[in-house]
Formats: structure tokens, sequence, C-alpha cells
């Protein structure tokens, strides 16, 4: 008698980029985590480096899932936010070099 499940049959390709889907929106919806905490330390409003990073790390597997499931309107919508959160830390780049300080350094990921 054949059983219902068996570890062969749940590893296929398919497994694995819904697996990726996941994990994709995990780190993307992580970012609001990191986005609150740093407010909540700062006693305002802010975006930390970390949330852009988040943004981007997220933004990217969302969009490789997007481009495995051929759908135009997800992979539209993830190319242009993307754009946004490159320009975003190209600007906090630029501003930083204008400042004479680090480009990145370990601790800023929740630094504004």
């Amino acid at each position: 008698m054949e059983s219902f499940w068996s570890w062969e049959t749940f590893w296929t390709m398919e497994t694995l980029w819904t697996i990726l889907g996941f994990l994709a929106l995990g780190m993307f919806g992580s970012r609001f985590l990191i986005q609150w905490a740093a407010s909540e330390r700062a006693g305002h409003s802010v975006m930390p480096i970390g949330f852009w990073i988040l943004s981007i790390a997220g933004g990217i597997l969302l969009f490789s899932y997007s481009v495995y499931r051929f759908d135009w309107v997800f992979m539209v919508g993830q190319s242009t936010g993307l754009v946004v959160y490159f320009r975003n830390l190209y600007m906090i780049g630029r501003d930083r070099k204008r400042e004479n300080r680090k480009l990145f350094s370990p601790g800023d990921f929740f630094r504004p």
C-alpha cells in the first residue's frame, strides 16, 4: 500500500518555489518590524537602512517567484518597487558621503 505522503513527492520544484515565496514574504514583511522598532527607539517615525535592505532582498526574491509563476502583474509591481528601494539606498549613501560618514556599518541596520 502506497502512503499518502512521502519525502520523495514533497521535494519538488513546485514545493521549493513555494517555500522561497513564503521566505520572501516573511523577509519583506519583517521590514515593518524593523521600522517600528527603530521608530520606538527614536521616539518618532524613522526609516532605518535595514528597512531598505529587507525591502530589496524581499523584493528580489518575490520578483524571482513572480517570474517563476509568470505573473505579469506581480512582476511589474515588484520591479517598480525595487527601483524605489534602490533609489532610497542610493540617496542615503550619497548623503553619508557628503557628511564623510561610512556608507554602511553593521550597527546601521536599525538606524536611519
